[in-house]
C-alpha cells in the first residue's frame, strides 16, 4: 500500500519528512530532504559567485570534464597508436590504456600492427588491364618469352607513423614495388625454370629485394613473404609453347637414349680393343721368344756343327728321321740277304698278333 503520513511514529514515510517515534533514531531527528540540500547548495553557490550564475558556471564545469575525460584511449595488445598535434605526429602508443589532450588539439590514430594484409598482383579480367592494354601479371622474361606471374605479398605495419606519412598511397607503394622487382627477377630468368623449378628461389629473391627498397623509403612496412600463385605462358599462346615444351621433352629424352646407348657401347669397345692389344702384345712376345730360342739352338749346333762335322750331321740326320717316323709304320728290308729268303720283316703285324695275343 502506498506510503502515508498517517502520524504513526513507527512507519514514518520515506519520501518525506517524517519522524521516528520514542527518540530511538540514530539521529534523533528529521532525515534530510534530497532537494533541501540542492537547494542550499546552489545558495551557497550563490553567495560565492556573484551575479547568480553558477548553473552556467556548472554546465562549463561538466562540459569540460567531458571534454578532458575524451582525450582517453585505449591501444589493444595487437595494435600501434600515433598521437597528432594539430595533424603533426607527435608520439607513438604502445598497447595499454593513455590520454592525450583532447581534440582538436590532439587527435590519435590507431590500427592494428600484428594483421597480415595481403597485396596481390596479377588479378585476372579486365580490372587487371591497365592504359596500356596488357595485364599486369605479363612479364619478358631474359630469353625473350612472355610469362605471366600472378603473386601475394604478405605484409604487416611495423612503424605506423611512417606508414601513415611517409608514404602517401602505401598500399599501392607496396604493389607498385613488388611489380618492379618481380619484372626485375623474370628478365634474369628463363621462362623454363619459371615455370617449373626456379620458384622457390625467385620468391625468395623478391622477398628480399622489397624489404631493401621499401625499408630505403622508410614506409614503416615488415613484408613477411612472397608467394608465386601461378607462373605459366599467357592463355593466348599456351598450347604453343605446350607443343614446344613437349618437342624439348622429345629431345631430351632421344638425347638420353643415346647417351645411355653410347655408354653402354663404348666401354665394351674399348674393352674388346684393350683385350685384343693384350692378346696381340702376348703373341709378339711368344712369337718374338720362340724365334730368339730357335735361334739360339740353331746357333749352338752351328757350333757343333763347326766343332764335329761327321757327328753332327749324323746326329741331326739321326734327329730329323726320328722325327719324320715316329708316327709311321715301319717295314725294315735287309739288303744283304739270300735271294732265297725274302728280304722282308713285317713289324706291323707282329705288332697286331702280339696285341691280339694279350
Amino acid at each position: 500500500m502506498p506510503w502515508q503520513n498517517n502520524g504513526d511514529g513507527d512507519r514514518p514515510n520515506p519520501w518525506g519528512n517524517g519522524q521516528r517515534g520514542g527518540g530511538g533514531g540514530r539521529g534523533g531527528g528529521n532525515e534530510p530532504n534530497i532537494d533541501e540540500v540542492i537547494r542550499k547548495g546552489q545558495e551557497k553557490l550563490k553567495t560565492i559567485l556573484p551575479g547568480g550564475k553558477g548553473g552556467i558556471f556548472l554546465i562549463l564545469l561538466a562540459a569540460f570534464a567531458i571534454w578532458m575525460v575524451s582525450g582517453f584511449y585505449r591501444v589493444e595488445p595487437n595494435e600501434q597508436g600515433v598521437v597528432l598535434r594539430f595533424g603533426e605526429r607527435t608520439m607513438l602508443s604502445d598497447p595499454g590504456l593513455h590520454w592525450h589532450l583532447p581534440y582538436p588539439i590532439e587527435t590519435v590514430e590507431v590500427r592494428g600492427v600484428t594483421d597480415e594484409k595481403t597485396t596481390t598482383i596479377g588479378i585476372s579480367g579486365a580490372g587487371a588491364r591497365r592504359s596500356g592494354g596488357l595485364d599486369e601479371s605479363l612479364m619478358l622474361t631474359q630469353d625473350e618469352n612472355i610469362v605471366d606471374v600472378r603473386f601475394n605479398v604478405v605484409w604487416q605495419i611495423k612503424d605506423l607513423g611512417n606508414y601513415l606519412f611517409k608514404l602517401r598511397d602505401p598500399e599501392g607503394t607496396i604493389k607498385a614495388v613488388s611489380e618492379s622487382v618481380m619484372r626485375e627477377i623474370v628478365g634474369q630468368n628463363q621462362i623454363v625454370p619459371i615455370i617449373t623449378t626456379a620458384r622457390e628461389r625467385i620468391q625468395l629473391q623478391a622477398l628480399e629485394q622489397i624489404i631493401e627498397t621499401l625499408d630505403s623509403y622508410e614506409s614503416g612496412v615488415r613484408v613477411l613473404r612472397v608467394q608465386i600463385i601461378e607462373s605459366e605462358a599467357p592463355e593466348a599462346v599456351k598450347d604453343a609453347f605446350l607443343d614446344v615444351q613437349r618437342a624439348e621433352a622429345d629431345q631430351q629424352r632421344s638425347r638420353n637414349e643415346a647417351t645411355r646407348y653410347a655408354n653402354e657401347v663404348i666401354p665394351r669397345a674399348q674393352g674388346e680393343a684393350e683385350r685384343m692389344l693384350q692378346q696381340a702384345e702376348a703373341y709378339r712376345a711368344q712369337t718374338v721368344a720362340r724365334a730368339e730360342g730357335e735361334a739360339a739352338r740353331f746357333t749352338s749346333v752351328y757350333n757343333e756343327y763347326i766343332a764335329a762335322k761327321d757327328v753332327t750331321r749324323k746326329r741331326i740326320y739321326l734327329e730329323t728321321m726320328e722325327q719324320i717316323l715316329a708316327g709311321m709304320d715301319k717295314i725294315i728290308l735287309d739288303s744283304e740277304a739270300g735271294s732265297g729268303v725274302v728280304p722282308y720283316l713285317p713289324l706291323s703285324e707282329l705288332n697286331k698278333s702280339k696285341s691280339g695275343g694279350e
